[in-house]
């Protein structure tokens, strides 16, 4: 697999309200690793943050991502990590929130798991700040994606989107590439209650064979493991099939 070893991205004029910031990212060789290092800022357009439904302000720091040169599959699936990947301009993938259903929390959704509902981000991303690229900014400043952006799959050569936490590669294939996940049937049995209508990720299942993709959202394509993003849930891999960097990311 041949990969870039350093490049240096140069951010085009933002629209009105929002800050200019450069992209800076390198790709280096630590042993049997390869890892990519940024200032977290995108190499496109970033919306206005803070904005309305955002009060946090984007903060350039220093991240690190580092997977395997040569990925391997596993014996087992690995789940529950919050950076699911990292584009090839180190920004990291992030699909999750950290909201839950809470009836007395602002929006009707706070930090407490314990309903076991958790928010799905793309329901509805404007109630979470995103910008036009279906990103936004935590409370740590850090600028993140949960979705595809438009505009870095514009710039992706070959559809490359970045990779995952196992090095396998994430690309974007829509007409051959189709999730195999769906919205549950009938009314959830606790509050919220209501239709399952994609306010949850436990709205969704899995249904084998219903797209191409695994639940994962991977294949194999030309002998080697692929995952890919998605226009449809989950729109990134939300576990992975190889031998995980449980260290993938990390900051300063």
């Amino acid at each position: 697999m041949t990969r870039v070893l350093t490049a240096c991205l140069a951010l085009s004029l933002l629209p009105l309200g929002a800050a200019a910031h450069e992209n800076e990212v390198s790709y280096v060789q630590r042993g049997d690793m390869t890892c990519i290092a940024s200032n977290g800022a995108p190499n496109h357009d970033m919306g206005a943050f803070p904005n309305p439904a955002n009060p946090n302000a984007f903060v350039s720091q220093p991240l690190s991502f580092c997977f395997p040169t040569e990925p391997q599959l596993a014996d087992t699936v690995t789940t529950g990590a919050m950076t699911v990947g990292v584009s090839t301009t180190g920004v990291p993938f992030r699909p999750y929130t950290a909201g839950y259903y809470d009836p007395n929390g602002r929006r009707g959704f706070g930090r407490d798991p314990s309903s076991g509902w958790r928010q799905q981000a793309m329901h509805d991303p404007r109630s979470l700040g995103m910008d036009d690229e279906n990103a936004h900014v935590d409370r740590s400043g850090l600028y993140h994606y949960h979705a595809v952006s438009p505009a870095l799959l514009a710039a992706s050569e070959g559809a490359l989107l970045g990779y995952a936490p196992d090095g396998f590669e994430i690309r974007y294939s829509p007409t051959t590439a189709t999730s195999s996940w769906g919205l549950k049937p009938g009314d959830r049995p606790t509050a919220p209650f209501g239709a399952y209508d994609g306010t949850f990720e436990e709205d969704f299942e899995y249904r084998a064979g219903s797209g191409t993709l695994d639940e994962c959202n991977g294949g194999m394509i030309d002998g080697t493991y692929t995952y890919f993003a998605t226009d449809a849930y989950p729109y990134l891999p939300r576990c992975f099939k190889g031998v995980v960097n449980p260290d993938f990311m990390t900051r300063g």
